[in-house]
């Protein structure tokens, strides 16, 4: 039984393993927290109209703002993502559609742990990624 009073998050890179300032290796909850789960998010807009067709920084420019505004709805921030996972449409470059992600992250301390994966397709042909996320808001 844990007795701690207030919830904590640990964010681990073990020495055995290699250590990357874009995420981290080991990520720990415990004690009280809020855990939130961000279904994926692509580049749709709130009247439904996809942004940035053909553009891979402009959609993850808006999967961020998407994924802001659900954690917001929710009572959090990205400073409290523990989890993405980065799905990028097969063919389309990596480094843009990971630095528009690393703009919206802005340089914030302890990153959380990522899995990217290369996808044959998405739900719409024209979306080139999507991004899901887990949160962990301490209590």
């Amino acid at each position: 039984m844990n007795s701690q009073s207030h919830g904590k998050v640990d964010y681990l890179n073990p020495p055995t393993l290699h250590a990357n300032p874009a995420f981290s290796q080991v990520v720990v909850a415990s004690g009280p927290v809020t855990t939130i789960y961000v279904g994926g998010q692509n580049a749709v807009d709130a009247s439904g109209a996809i942004v940035g067709v053909g553009d891979i920084a402009q959609q993850v420019a808006q999967i961020m703002a998407n994924v802001e505004a659900a954690l917001a709805a929710a009572g959090a921030g990205l400073e409290h993502v523990v989890k993405w996972t980065v799905y990028i449409l097969a063919g389309q470059p990596l480094g843009v559609g990971f630095g528009a992600f690393q703009r919206a992250w802005a340089g914030r301390p302890n990153p959380p742990a990522v899995s990217v994966l290369f996808v044959a397709g998405l739900a719409n042909p024209a979306f080139l990624a999507e991004v899901d996320a887990v949160a962990v808001v301490p209590t």
